[in-house]
């Protein structure tokens, strides 16, 4: 076989294949897609059951916005904001919708006061109507509907590749051992990306692998496939343009076979769909951009119509959004980017390798068999591979998304395209490395994915997380930044130091400094702006101890003998992000003691280690 072949091909020999003349019919008969439907109908069974507000938390991300964008459709028909969508925020989650992003009409849809949402309708109109017939509850069954689509997508193009056993493990292992299921308790767009891009995919790239093509619908044929595909990436691009880049591959695919016109039509289509899309924004609020213009804000506390003297030009913080910004690097760019293709690759918090793990696990699947790849297969890799650098290289500083995801929200929607690097095998093996690898770092988000979600900084506070690099060019996007108790603490003067807990192994600072927890190993970011070269740890216990302290790389162990001071510096270089330094410190500590069983006057139960003071000197040449 040679390297990316132009055509069609046929699996391998292995397990039986579907009877040609009774695909559908085999298809009802499959017995994967039997449980899944039993499964999916018990899934759907609690999301209609449990009481949304209460299990999942309260407001994350920018659910305010999208709840309230579909409850609108649902309800009032439309997509502006009122005094009634405001009430009925109220009576769905008892308090206003924080967060919410609004803009005013232009032109016409000026005339009567209107606010409108300052997010894509896409997900309100898809949305509405689940919305309609169960409130939040339609909401999350919509998500899992969508989970379903994706698994049953997944299955029908990985068993004409691995066969029937090996297709079911691939296709669990991509959804269940990744961090895309999580978002199916987010109540926003992210999840609805997710399955237009698989959708896209798979419609365009099943005719590719089936065994006879003419028993598809038209639609699954052909070039009517790649403008259907062309079609749902339209729709995703609008809702987030940074999704434009997926229309490549089915562009060149065309190119490559020779078919210019074709080619030129499917990047066309998916471009008029988006343009369309915008246009129709227009019409509605009389202004294309839904984020940005004239003026676009974000609203907490307070909101507009929640009294008289409560409006659009007296509350908010505007967050328009007119041009694509990017972010300085406080380093060179090339040193930046090969800091963040790390951190993009390993980081512990957004790292693909960890939430996005078989995925990688298929990439690697598919190089080991780059002789045999077709051309489609090639082009997705590159494209993935364009994608991430130009992610990386424009915003070295949010390229994870922002507000605190769980993985890496700007390449979620990417990640539907690694699946379709899947060989034709029947090896089993890697299967079960992507269902056993990816388990590893995700099962405690999906064991209880509400409260991941709702606090996605315990995430890697324990397991195989803790071993992977920290994102230091992120550090205010960090989830740990949206829990105000372990993040931006101030701790010492002149200059101050900025603390982010990124476990709960360190107290809030007291009189002895900041206690560290017996027999426990804690993380802490460190941010200070000027930067500075040195930093001193003073280390204080009770009890004799020891302590391995780990700061910006380099590691000292520390006897502390009871009652006195242990001092030690670190040279320090850290990380330049956003204008202020960044690096890391780790605290292993041996031992520990209880106050209260040590000394009868104490009421403090807490288990302890070492206290420890830092003080940071100001780096001479750096500006």
């Amino acid at each position: 076989m040679t390297p990316f072949a132009t055509g069609p091909r046929q699996a391998p020999t292995g397990p039986p294949q579907f009877d040609p003349t009774n695909r559908a019919g085999q298809y009802l008969k499959e017995p994967a897609l039997l449980v899944v439907a039993l499964f999916v109908a018990f899934l759907l069974t609690g999301t209609l059951l449990l009481n949304v507000v209460r299990t999942v938390g309260g407001l994350k991300g920018d659910e305010a916005t999208y709840v309230a964008m579909a409850l609108s459709v649902a309800y009032d028909a439309d997509l502006s904001y009122t005094h009634q969508d405001l009430t009925r925020f109220y009576e769905v989650y008892g308090s206003g919708p924080e967060g919410i992003f609004l803009k005013p009409g232009q032109g016409w849809a000026a005339e009567d006061g209107r606010l409108y949402f300052g997010k894509s309708f896409v997900y309100g109109l898809v949305a509405a109507p689940f919305a309609r017939i169960a409130g939040l509850n339609g909401l999350l069954a919509f998500n899992v509907l969508l989970l379903a689509g994706i698994f049953a997508c997944s299955y029908l193009f990985s068993r004409e590749r691995l066969g029937h056993t090996n297709g079911l493990i691939v296709s669990s292992a991509f959804l269940l051992a990744s961090v895309t299921p999580v978002y199916a308790v987010f109540l926003t767009s992210d999840l609805l990306m997710v399955a237009l891009i698989f959708f896209a995919y798979f419609v365009w790239l099943y005719k590719e692998v089936v065994a006879t093509e003419t028993l598809l619908p038209r639609t699954m044929r052909g070039h009517p496939s790649d403008l259907l595909a062309a079609t749902l990436i339209g729709v995703a691009t609008f809702a987030k343009l940074s999704n434009l880049p997926l229309i490549t591959p089915i562009v060149a695919l065309a190119w490559w076979r020779g078919r210019f016109r074709d080619g030129v039509m499917t990047g066309a289509g998916c471009i008029l769909v988006t343009l369309a899309c915008y246009g129709a924004n227009g019409a509605l609020t009389g202004e294309m951009n839904y984020q940005g213009g004239l003026e676009r804000k974000t609203f907490y506390g307070r909101f507009p119509f929640e009294e008289p003297a409560s409006s659009f030009d007296t509350l908010g913080i505007s967050v328009v959004t007119n041009e694509i910004m990017f972010d300085e690097a406080g380093e060179s760019q090339i040193q930046q980017f090969a800091r963040n293709s790390l951190y993009f690759t390993l980081g512990r918090h957004f790292g693909l390798v960890p939430y996005f793990f078989p995925g990688i696990a298929i990439l690697l699947w598919a190089a080991a068999h780059h002789r045999d790849l077709d051309a489609w297969q090639g082009l997705i890799a590159g494209t993935l591979a364009l994608s991430a650098a130009g992610l990386l290289f424009l915003l070295p500083n949010t390229w994870s998304g922002g507000g605190g995801p769980l993985g890496n929200r700007y390449f979620l929607p990417f990640y539907p395209a690694f699946f379709f690097l899947l060989p034709t095998s029947y090896a089993r093996l890697p299967g079960v490395i992507c269902f056993m690898g990816g388990t590893l770092f995700t099962a405690q988000i999906l064991v209880n994915p509400f409260i991941a979600a709702s606090r996605p900084w315990i995430v890697a506070e324990r397991g195989p997380l803790r071993a992977l690099p920290v994102e230091l060019t992120t550090v205010n996007d960090l989830p740990v930044r949206l829990d105000a108790g372990r993040s931006r603490i101030p701790f010492g003067a002149d200059p101050q130091l900025l603390l982010y807990y990124l476990d709960t192994n360190a107290a809030r600072p007291e009189p002895p400094g900041i206690w560290i927890r017996g027999q426990s190993r804690a993380d802490i970011i460190v941010r200070v702006a000027p930067p500075i070269d040195t930093l001193t740890l003073s280390l204080s216990s009770p009890i004799d101890n020891h302590v391995t302290v780990d700061v910006d790389g380099t590691t000292q162990s520390v006897n502390v003998p009871a009652g006195e001071h242990s001092t030690v510096n670190f040279p320090l270089k850290g990380v330049l992000a956003r204008g202020a330094q960044n690096f890391l410190i780790s605290l292993t500590v041996r031992d520990g003691f209880i106050p209260v069983l040590q000394e009868s006057s104490s009421t403090d139960t807490r288990f302890l280690g070492v206290a420890v003071q830092m003080t940071g000197h100001a780096a001479d040449n750096v500006r």
